[in-house]
């Protein structure tokens, strides 16, 4: 009779174990997402407990080439929207591409008074090594090379750039005194980590291509109900205010 009852009340906790478990879904999202879609995915759990969110930052590039080499994500959040159309094109993907953002890119610096900085104030000499994310992977980092090229900066300062392997990264060069200068994204500056630390400038968006952000459903993530939800989430009230917070304009929404 004990052993009975001892296997019962083992059954009962396996049983309420199960019942507490819930789905779990993987995403890749660009590095400028690092803190407002956290925020998103905390928000959305509060819906969805038991369920799990895992996210996975770099830069979009190099996160659309893992999930070209097979990487199991299921859903995807590119900093440029171009990636996710690639991998739509590729057969890899278990929807259309949507828009959920435009992101800004500025000029930040922890020491210097970069809220009087434009691009052409890089080439003072006293700033020796300036943070980008690097332009073969990174769309902040490709749209960082346009605007200075557009403004004839670009072979001024191109031997005092430094390269990080993502906007996240780029940033913490600024942060930490690797670069004197960041030029970095928006949602980056005003997370709880940077707000109120050093100044920033906006970079006209007319110097470069607009950095249209765009997620789509990938084929691993096709049957998971997770999945979906989640991804319909980003056009909630909720979800929208937190990217507005972070300085993202939205679709729909006027350019400011």
């Amino acid at each position: 009779m004990k052993y009975l009852k001892t296997l019962a009340a083992l059954l009962a906790v396996s049983l309420l174990s199960f019942a507490q478990a819930g789905d779990r879904i993987t995403v890749a999202a660009a590095a400028d997402l690092k803190f407002a879609l956290d925020e998103v995915a905390a928000s959305f759990r509060q819906t969805h407990p038991g369920d799990e969110v895992i996210i996975a930052y770099g830069s979009s590039g190099k996160a659309m080439a893992q999930i070209q080499q097979g990487a199991p994500f299921d859903l995807f959040f590119s900093a440029d929207i171009a990636f996710p159309r690639e991998l739509v094109k590729a057969g890899l993907a278990a929807g259309d591409v949507k828009p959920y953002a435009i992101g800004r890119l500025v000029i930040w610096s922890l020491n210097l008074d970069a809220a009087h900085m434009t691009l052409s104030s890089l080439a003072d000499p006293r700033i020796q090594r300036i943070a980008i994310a690097n332009p073969k992977h990174a769309p902040y980092g490709q749209r960082a090379e346009e605007a200075l090229k557009a403004t004839g900066m670009w072979p001024k300062i191109e031997s005092r750039l430094v390269y990080g392997e993502n906007i996240s990264q780029t940033a913490q060069f600024a942060m930490t005194g690797n670069a004197q200068v960041g030029l970095i994204a928006l949602s980056l500056v005003l997370n709880p980590e940077m707000k109120g630390k050093g100044s920033y400038s906006v970079i006209p968006q007319n110097l470069h291509q607009p950095l249209e952000q765009g997620y789509v459903l990938l084929k691993n993530g096709a049957n998971k109900p997770l999945a979906r939800q989640f991804a319909t989430y980003m056009s909630s009230a909720q979800a929208r205010a937190i990217m507005v917070k972070y300085g993202f304009t939205l679709p729909g929404e006027a350019k400011k």
